[in-house]
């Protein structure tokens, strides 16, 4: 497992900045750049199941660890969605986290994850805009 870490200054409260990421209309929006049309299935509360899926119904099924509003959301990522059909992976401590750290400017936003070798570099390509996404939403248009 790698962790990379992409970090973002936003000028917006942590609380826009927490409503970009999770929102249904906005997660939809910003995470167009890793697949256009994704959406998730399921709720926010910690131990509970998600599903972040693209429109063919393809994606991963993830356990949310943290779920500390406005500051901190964790995922465990447990497998792989297939046209539907959830397959688990043996991904280990395979994590996403979401940190919204306030500062005088507004808010930091760190996005970490651990990942393995084959999930590198399509993350290194696409966190960068997806980051960016979240940033237009939150000062633009929230």
């Amino acid at each position: 497992m790698e962790t990379l870490e992409y970090t973002i200054e936003i000028d917006a409260t942590s609380e826009k900045v927490w409503t970009a990421l999770w929102d249904e209309t906005s997660y939809r929006q910003w995470t167009s750049a890793f697949t256009k049309g994704s959406f998730y299935l399921g709720t926010w509360e910690e131990e509970s199941m998600m599903k972040f899926l693209d429109p063919e119904n393809n994606g991963m099924f993830s356990r949310v660890l943290k779920n500390d509003p406005n500051k901190e959301m964790v995922f465990l990522h447990l497998g792989e969605i297939f046209d539907g059909v959830e397959v688990p992976q043996d991904w280990g401590d395979a994590t996403e986290t979401y940190l919204l750290e306030e500062t005088e400017e507004g808010t930091k936003l760190i996005a970490r994850i651990k990942t393995s070798e084959e999930f590198k570099e399509f993350f290194e390509d696409k966190f960068p805009q997806a980051l960016q996404n979240v940033k237009n939403l939150s000062e633009n248009q929230l």
